[in-house]
């Protein structure tokens, strides 16, 4: 049996990819010009995101559902203002789901440990490992049978989470 990865995983999964976001900063993992642009208060680049938008298209026109739950803090960083207004408004014209679990005013319902992963069809979950500047460091596919923890650390997530738009619509600053 040979090693799966992260690309393995979106590109076999029949039911739901779920995503756990819990930095403040990915800045140095992707859209490094396009969070530039953002930063200097030039507008939002034709073609953004476009190879993401189309592979969740496809997903969602199979009958497949991408989400994801961001656990953050207000005032948000430069760079979640920038994650949130650019990449979520252009990623959920696609058809992916996104939520927001606001710890601003109350304790994360998360274990403390938890961080940033990728968990498919409940079955097959990829760690995902950044330094502390935001920059991505790899994934890690685990066993089969750690799959029920983040399984539940999702079920708590979006049970303690608010849909994106409604979360915007408040703080959108």
């Amino acid at each position: 049996m040979t090693e799966r990865t992260l690309g393995d995983l979106f590109d076999g999964f029949r039911r739901e990819a779920f995503r756990l976001e819990t930095l403040d900063d990915y800045s140095r993992s992707g859209s490094v010009d396009a969070y530039r642009r953002f930063l200097d208060g030039q507008p939002r680049p034709a073609g953004y995101n476009d190879d993401w938008c189309a592979e969740v298209r496809q997903h969602v026109a199979e009958g497949r559902r991408v989400h994801r739950v961001h656990v953050l803090a207000r005032p948000l960083t430069p760079y979640l203002r920038f994650e949130l207004g650019w990449g979520y408004v252009t990623n959920a014209a696609a058809g992916e789901e996104f939520f927001i679990l606001d710890v601003t005013d109350r304790p994360s319902p998360l274990p403390p440990e938890v961080g940033d992963f990728w968990l498919f069809d409940g079955e097959a979950t990829a760690l995902l490992r950044y330094d502390a500047d935001g920059g991505f460091r790899g994934a890690e596919v685990l066993p089969a049978d750690r799959a029920g923890h983040y399984a539940a650390c999702r079920d708590t997530a979006l049970a303690h989470a608010v849909p994106f738009t409604d979360w915007w619509a408040r703080h959108a600053v």
